[in-house]
């Protein structure tokens, strides 16, 4: 894991960002916050990926783990403000309908959120794709396009102290 990252981990654990449970709501809301602060994400995606969003003016992040199945997914919310990729919202789903040609739904084992979350060799955004450890459903070739970048955001889902062992 880099050292902005763990630096920004160490802050959200000191500011009281343990969420009860692994991608539930709270988590949710502590991973958009996470988003916000890191520049690689913000700059990088706020080119053009956030404008691919068929003229929604947000694009959908849906993540779930396998083991709480597709009902347990959280939602990030990501819009263009001002050229820079922000996630606006991180909750349950809300209803706004998934349009695979420019949003994502990700999902993976426990184990394997776990390696991707220390972006682990094989676990970075390449690897968690093509090793099968990340299920993956949306714009391919954009994805290809912005795996460095995006590879931030998985090994973000590590960063938020969270509990494992229940689904909510």
């Amino acid at each position: 894991m880099n050292s902005k990252i763990m630096v920004l981990a160490t802050i959200l654990t000191m500011q009281g960002a343990y969420a009860t449970t692994f991608m539930d709501a709270d988590w949710a809301d502590k991973i958009c916050k996470a988003w916000n602060q890191n520049t690689t994400l913000t700059t990088k995606l706020g080119k053009k990926w956030v404008k691919n969003n068929a003229k929604r003016g947000y694009k959908l992040i849906q993540i779930y783990r396998d083991k709480c199945g597709k009902d347990s997914k959280i939602q990030l919310i990501i819009e263009d403000k001002g050229g820079k990729a922000i996630c606006t919202k991180g909750s349950k789903p809300d209803g706004k309908k998934v349009n695979t040609d420019v949003d994502y739904v990700m999902h993976a084992s426990d184990k394997d959120w776990e390696c991707i979350g220390k972006g682990s060799f094989g676990c970075g955004a390449m690897g968690a794709m093509t090793t099968g450890k990340l299920k993956f459903n949306g714009p391919k070739m954009e994805a290809m396009s912005v795996m460095g970048p995006f590879g931030d955001f998985l090994t973000l889902t590590g960063t938020i102290p969270s509990d494992k062992k229940s689904c909510k």
